[in-house]
């Protein structure tokens, strides 16, 4: 009898035993059941746009990066969101949008955005962003990239000093290149106009740089009327850094028999024969290879972290395609194109570490 009951015991241990490895079993194949869904679920993207797309480079290189990304991973999906101009709103704008846990990444681009961002990760951890033409490094869950800006400004102020010391129709004795800005920030003062100011300098020694500030992104009527003061001080050449009020710089320029350099995007549209250059930003090709890895295995290690890239590695650059460009005399040209290689190819170079603030 005992034995029979030992029997008993160890035949319903067995039997206990199966239906717990049974039980795990199946606890088990549904977890990486789960698991394995939530790894082949197609990751979700929005565009953080601070301003309007359209009419503004940038921002529509941002949105095509994204886009072209997002289009080579099966199943993923983009939604732009356009935050207008009010810079007050954006920080609430993206919050809302961190908010709703949607989104495996938030890509934007403004050097202002980093901070905001870091705001928005510590009240929603989850959220993840990348922000390109911006620095801040160490930031958890943000990783940035800032262009060399001071490359960019050098190389269309190298351009207007070879401009405004030239014989063209409308260049002048009095060696004057103007700077029209949308308002003042770090980007600006640190990168863009010293670099603007070097290379009007090294090709134009003892030119004078003069600076005029909008106070918007969009005023193109008060653009023009600071252009039309530029130039009546002697001003031949100008560059606008103000977005969609850029145009009215242009104009007053046209209109006078000045000139303009573009920044950022392909401008020789914008005033045919007035726009004699434009240093560009290849913000799409940055973009859509950072949110490809930053959407790959491994890719939460670039969070973190913040990266400075230049003419030597192509994304700061120059167009020469328009027609204005290419009429220009050899006499301009041909010492502009051996400066730019050089930047290209990294043996001139303008090494920059970051922003101060």
């Amino acid at each position: 009898m005992k034995y029979r009951m030992t029997l008993h015991r160890r035949a319903f241990a067995l039997m206990a035993a199966g239906f717990v490895l049974a039980a795990l079993s199946t606890l088990a194949l549904g977890a990486c059941s789960k698991k394995a869904g939530s790894e082949a679920k197609p990751p979700k993207v929005a565009v953080f746009v601070p301003g309007l797309v359209s009419g503004s480079p940038i921002y529509e290189q941002l949105v095509a990066g994204v886009e072209k990304a997002v289009a080579e991973i099966p199943g993923a999906t983009c939604k732009v969101v356009e935050a207008g101009f009010n810079q007050a709103e954006w920080q609430a704008k993206l919050a809302a949008l961190a908010a709703t846990g949607e989104f495996d990444l938030i890509a934007t681009s403004n050097p202002a955005l980093p901070e905001l961002c870091k705001k928005v990760v510590a009240d929603f951890p989850a959220a993840r962003f990348f922000v390109a033409d911006a620095w801040l490094p160490g930031a958890e869950r943000i990783h940035t990239v800032l262009y060399n800006q001071y490359e960019q400004g050098y190389i269309v102020g190298y351009l207007a000093g070879l401009v405004t010391t030239s014989g063209l129709p409308g260049a002048n004795p009095e060696k004057k290149a103007g700077l029209i800005v949308a308002q003042r920030y770090p980007t600006l003062d640190e990168l863009i106009e010293p670099g603007f100011a070097a290379g009007l300098a090294a090709a134009a020694p003892g030119a004078a740089l003069e600076t005029r500030v909008i106070g918007n992104w969009y005023d193109a009527n008060k653009a023009a009327e600071l252009a039309g003061n530029l130039i009546d001080g002697g001003v031949d050449v100008l560059l606008p850094i103000a977005g969609g009020a850029g145009q009215g710089a242009v104009s007053a320029a046209k209109a006078r028999g000045r000139y303009a350099v573009w920044f950022d995007g392909n401008g020789y549209g914008a005033a045919p024969g007035t726009v004699l250059g434009c240093a560009i930003l290849r913000q799409d090709r940055l973009v859509y290879e950072k949110v490809k890895a930053l959407l790959a295995p491994g890719g939460a290690a670039l969070y973190g972290k913040a990266e400075i890239v230049g003419a030597k590695e192509g994304y700061v650059d120059f167009d020469d395609s328009g027609a204005a460009y290419k009429a220009l005399p050899e006499t301009i040209r041909r010492p502009f194109e051996e400066r730019l290689s050089a930047l290209r190819s990294g043996s001139a170079s303008f090494p920059v570490t970051g922003l101060s603030r």
